[in-house]
């Protein structure tokens, strides 16, 4: 019997039918992935996962995937398109991986993109008193007030996606990469599922040793249902992160932006435009889970990240089993590295790691790229 996640269709997006005809050309395709939620609010309820495919036709028509499928997982706020495939340049890390013939893919959360978004997240009401008057100057009671998502939905989401992914290509594992809070979202799913996992590549990844270790009493936790970014908030957030000159190119914040909004429709309206993230519920990847990882993992640091800190990932790196693992310090990099003028040492190294689980004649280490 099929398992549940591949209650599934694909959508060939325009001007990419007939891959025969498009050797050597990237591809994309879009997937919605059917899920029995179990977040909360809509627990029980069938929810559909956003996941962008790319690739070359002759990756997936000849088979050449195998132990070459990635599936990126997003952070706090930015959907995994608008933060992995930013048409902007060579800025796209799904374009770069699927040249060297992967099969990506990049999958929304629920409340997320053009994922489900519980009906709670359409109310300006459940926003912060904060937020609400920022948007629309004034405040309203909220209709619900808790939290949206928990780690485990996330981790029950990836494992829908997942599981379709292993079937769509026949493999057993599936790589993960993941920025942020997409860290303890794939790491803890590859704690949990090592079997299903062959390697993690993690940018700047949100890893607290003293985090909640069991379910919270009161789930999910009380508080804002969501939040909101505006673009100033977001142009601010990057400026106090940039200490390098020449550290970003401008042209990409007006892409990235542009396809924030396009990943929310609704929250493009409200004020100047916003996009909008559940708040989650977190708890269950901390040191203990960590000790017992043994998933090759290259875990990447931004000097002038002023999100996650260099020292929260180096104690990732201490606290990981894995012998194969990596920490990487890029130079004059922030938290958006993936964005910023040395993306393109970001991508390599990830590549690299994915092909050979080697850096610099290293499977462990600690490494510096970029430095003069």
């Amino acid at each position: 019997m099929r398992h549940a996640a591949l209650l599934a269709f694909a959508l060939v997006v325009a001007g990419t039918i007939g891959w025969g005809d498009d050797a050597g050309k990237l591809l994309r395709a879009d997937h919605y992935v059917r899920v029995k939620s179990i977040v909360p609010t809509i627990a029980g309820q069938t929810a559909q996962l956003y996941v962008r495919e790319v690739s070359l036709s002759e990756t997936v028509l000849r088979g050449k995937a195998a132990d070459r499928v990635v599936l990126f997982i997003h952070g706090a706020g930015t959907p995994a398109e608008v933060a992995f495939d930013v048409p902007y340049q060579d800025y796209s890390w799904m374009a770069f991986l699927a040249q060297a013939g992967y099969d990506v893919f990049s999958m929304d959360m629920t409340g997320y993109g053009r994922s489900t978004r519980p009906l709670v997240m359409n109310d300006p009401c459940n926003l912060s008193a904060e937020q609400q008057k920022s948007l629309f100057g004034s405040v309203c009671k909220p209709s619900h007030g808790h939290n949206v998502t928990t780690y485990p939905s996330d981790w029950h989401d990836i494992g829908a996606v997942v599981d379709y992914l292993r079937e769509l290509r026949n493999v057993e594992k599936v790589s993960l990469i993941g920025w942020s809070m997409g860290g303890p979202r794939a790491g803890g799913y590859a704690a949990t599922h090592p079997e299903k996992v062959h390697k993690l590549v993690l940018l700047a990844p949100g890893y607290r040793r003293a985090s909640q270790v069991t379910q919270p009493v009161q789930l999910p936790a009380a508080g804002p249902v969501y939040g909101t970014q505006t673009r100033a908030e977001f142009d601010a957030n990057w400026d106090r992160q940039v200490g390098c000159p020449d550290q970003v190119d401008p042209g990409v914040r007006d892409i990235v932006w542009a396809d924030m909004q396009a990943s929310d429709p609704q929250a493009a309206t409200w004020g100047a435009g916003a996009r909008r993230a559940p708040h989650v519920s977190a708890w269950g990847w901390d040191e203990t889970a960590v000790k017992k990882m043994k998933t090759p993992a290259l875990l990447v640091a931004a000097p002038h990240d002023q999100q996650v800190a260099p020292s929260a990932v180096k104690a990732l790196y201490d606290d990981l089993a894995s012998t194969e693992k990596i920490y990487l310090d890029i130079a004059c990099t922030s938290h958006n590295a993936l964005w910023e003028k040395n993306h393109l040492l970001l991508f390599r190294a990830s590549l690299d790691w994915l092909k050979t689980g080697v850096l610099q004649g290293n499977r462990a280490g600690v490494l510096r790229m970029g430095y003069h």
